[in-house]
């Protein structure tokens, strides 16, 4: 047998799989091949989107199906037997994997993460490949697990029989978790970003922890009701008989799982009594959801919960945990055990990428000073000062400002969808108010077809707050508006909103985190694989912060030391206090000034605004803004493939398929059909991919595929053949001119018409000698119609 000729899966079964059989591996319970563990970030321009590729390990190795030990990276055997290493290595970083190897049949090269072997890489033959006992013992060791701690770790994942496992992300968090409590740590953080799944996270911790019976009473805490609702219906529903939710009476102990809201259980003394009716060793671990709130406040109601059932094991949950000169998530937990962030969630296809529409106008940027002795709309003389962003709605009401954003709001919704989801948010109830009447009085005709089109979802309003449930709900049309202030930065899953508008104020950077994750899920049912925001008080220059998506850094300072935040902070306001921007409970959302007092503020209907900045930004592959054309994205896409117009020249007349190359770029981003529209909407006519990418990247005069086709006619190329070979040719040269080069290159496409009507497609490869020499007129009739 020639091993250079088989392929890399030939090279899988025949050599790769029997060495780890004969290790001692189990096939079937232990070994997983070609496992896709990303989705493929998702690339968005203009009104279009495409997925990358996804991440896919070709052997990932368990212990005892649920803990991920070893990856192994797999390549035929014309490469050498390490080539495949780096690529290993990067997928073991982010599956938490410590041991790694690279083959080619031949053998392996095994590189060592854990640093308990004698050195970092060995080659090995196929038949020294390690045995699961001998890579579980160094997985303990690396892990600094006792053999009592080994034990504690070993239960399952729960299996509900369809087959869904936790993602790779969820499964490091489970397992570090898990490991962490088998190790006797009391206090346990994990920061995952919104949308990513915490709570059926936290529902395969406590299982596990449950079912090794390392933990046997455990509560729950969320700060919503509908949160609660939902964990206890859904992710916790295989609790079953052994859960309970807390209510405000008196408690029943026979449960295992109790769910709670820190609401139900603090407050009044009587409500505090509620969680002293347990003694406070009852809970032998407490899972806090949402744990960059109260409970990371030394002084809060909520930390009283936490310190009366102090004996138990703390796990906190959160997508931001809460660093400010008063409030430490880090310092009550500790450092994170593993953190899953925004832009790592949208790298891998997880969550939803954005793009920002930002507007500028000229009162905000520019500033507004009121001539003198002017009154406004209630009779109020106007402080005579200069009137800016930092005013507008907190100070300064402008009317027509308001206006403005609800028309660009309005123009948006009916360029795209008009029944997107969308949350506005504004700066208090009264601003969600005017917004709510503005926009009702532009869309006079959808809100005929239903009032509930635009709605105040504010703590205030019942009515309002009782509509939550169906702009949450995909299946639910109404309300497809929501003005709101405070209520809706936090807990809400919307899966399917696409457009978030920010008219409010941020400087809380765990307020805006918390607002941009009302956006980031994805639901591809309903057609969300992205979200636009929308920007009016420059809120979105939070993301250029380094603390948006980077690490949590401890300012908080328990020894009371009362340094400010640097006035440079995006945190502080202009005096540099931070505004901590925390949640308000439903129904406290107040128009509150300095002690207490009520502030002044000016209404003014006579005053016009204008709009003097607008531009669109995308989330680029670092995960930063980017203000470019689908035509600037594609050049530089195409250039960090190809040098030079002749390199691509080459590539292309090279290439046995240009499909390859047109999928290679698409995996990038490269938007074929959005680029052909709009390069169509000059030329009238479809081009090809080539001439795409000659006239976007290498400024070449494009041929529109109907010409390239009347080239070839002229030519007179087909005269060398005859009969059917010759009907064919001829009637592939008219398919390339209206579907493209793809189609032709696929040989199923002999099965349609007008192919059909020469022949069996069977007889009409034989006209040319056969599928050879029909591959090779193909070929031939490329190079015609590429031909300089």
């Amino acid at each position: 047998m020639d091993k250079k000729s088989l392929s890399e899966r030939d090279i899988c079964s025949k050599f790769i799989s029997p060495a780890i059989g004969n290790a001692g591996w189990d096939l079937h319970k232990q070994v997983r091949e070609e496992v896709s563990f990303t989705k493929g970030r998702i690339i968005v321009r203009g009104k279009m989107h495409s997925r990358g590729e996804s991440r896919r390990a070709d052997y990932i190795l368990y212990h005892q199906q649920n803990l991920p030990i070893a990856v192994i990276e797999a390549k035929d055997n014309k490469h050498s037997l390490g080539s495949g290493m780096q690529q290993a290595l990067g997928y073991a970083e982010a599956l938490d994997v410590p041991f790694v190897f690279s083959s080619n049949g031949d053998g392996f090269l095994f590189h060592d993460r854990s640093g308990t072997g004698a050195q970092v890489e060995t080659e090995l033959s196929l038949e020294q490949f390690p045995g699961p006992d001998e890579l579980w013992q160094r997985y303990c060791q690396w892990k600094s697990l006792d053999g009592a701690a080994r034990q504690k770790i070993e239960a399952p994942y729960y299996d509900d029989g369809s087959g869904r496992m936790p993602r790779y992300y969820q499964m490091n968090a489970i397992n570090r978790t898990v490991e962490a409590v088998a190790r006797g740590q009391d206090r346990v953080l994990l920061v995952m970003a919104t949308g990513t799944g915490k709570t059926y996270t936290a529902f395969q911790i406590i299982w596990r922890l449950w079912k090794s019976k390392q933990k046997k009473r455990i509560l729950f805490l969320a700060d919503r009701n509908i949160l609660v609702d939902q964990t206890k219906n859904n992710d916790f529903k295989p609790f079953g008989q052994a859960m309970t939710k807390i209510a405000k009476r008196q408690i029943e102990k026979s449960y295992e799982i109790y769910l709670s809201l820190y609401q139900a259980v603090t407050g009044s003394e009587e409500e505090k009594n509620v969680y002293k009716q347990f003694s406070p060793d009852f809970f032998d671990l407490v899972v806090i959801d949402e744990c960059h709130r109260g409970s990371a406040a030394e002084d809060s109601a909520w930390r009283e919960i936490l310190e009366y059932f102090s004996s138990a094991t703390h796990v906190g949950l959160t997508a931001t945990p809460k660093e400010t000169k008063d409030v430490s998530s880090i310092t009550y937990f500790g450092e994170p055990v593993y953190s899953y962030t925004l832009k790592q969630g949208i790298e891998d296809g997880f969550l939803a990428p954005y793009k920002v529409v930002r507007i500028d106008f000229d009162k905000d940027l520019q500033g507004w000073r009121p001539p003198k002795g002017m009154l406004d709309k209630n009779g109020e003389l106007i402080e005579d000062r200069i009137y800016d962003l930092k005013d507008m709605d907190r100070h300064l009401v402008i009317e027509a400002r308001t206006q403005m954003v609800a028309q660009k709001v309005t123009e948006f919704l009916k360029a795209t969808d008009p029944f997107q989801k969308t949350i506005i948010f504004c700066d208090d109830i009264n601003h969600a108010e005017r917004m709510r009447q503005a926009l009702v009085n532009l869309n006079p005709e959808r809100i005929a077809e239903n009032r509930k089109y635009v709605m105040r979802i504010t703590g205030d309003d019942q009515e309002g707050k009782a509509e939550l449930d169906n702009f949450i709900n995909p299946e639910a049309r109404y309300p497809v508006i929501a003005t709101t202030s405070k209520l809706m930065t936090t807990g809400v899953d919307a899966q399917t909103c696409k457009l978030i508008v920010l008219d409010q104020h941020i400087k809380s950077m765990t307020e805006f985190k918390q607002i941009i994750g009302r956006g980031t899920r994805i639901n591809e049912d309903y057609g969300k694989f992205w979200f636009t925001i929308m920007d009016f008080k420059k809120a979105t220059e939070l993301f250029a912060d380094p603390a948006f998506d980077g690490e949590p850094v401890v300012i908080y300072s328990p020894e009371g030391d009362d340094s400010p935040v640097p006035p440079d902070s995006p945190l502080a306001d202009e005096e540099g206090i931070v505004d901590g921007g925390d949640w308000l409970p439903e129904g406290d959302e107040t128009d509150g000034g300095e002690e207490g007092k009520k502030r002044i503020k000016y209404v003014i209907d006579n005053v016009p605004i204008h709009v003097i900045a607008e531009r669109v930004q995308y989330y680029g592959p670092d995960g930063k803004l980017i203000t470019e054309s689908l035509r600037d994205y594609t050049r530089s896409c195409v250039k960090k493939q190809f040098a030079s117009l002749d390199d691509f020249l080459r590539r292309w007349t090279d290439a046995e398929q240009k499909k390859a190359i047109i999928d290679e770029l698409a995996a990038q981003g490269v938007m074929w059909e959005a680029l052909d529209e709009e390069v169509q909407a000059k030329r009238g006519q479809p081009l090809d991919p080539f001439d795409l990418i000659c006239h976007i990247a290498f400024d070449q005069p494009p041929l529109t595929r109907k010409e390239r086709a009347e080239q070839v006619k002229k030519r007179n190329y087909f005269a060398k053949y005859s009969g059917a070979a010759r009907q064919v040719l001829e009637a592939l040269l008219d398919k390339y001119a209206d579907t493209g080069i793809e189609h032709i290159e696929d040989i199923k496409i002999l099965q349609l018409d007008p192919f059909s009507q020469i022949g069996a497609p069977i007889e009409l490869v034989r006209a040319f000698g056969g599928k050879p020499g029909y591959q090779q007129a193909i070929q031939e009739l490329e190079s015609e119609l590429y031909a300089s």
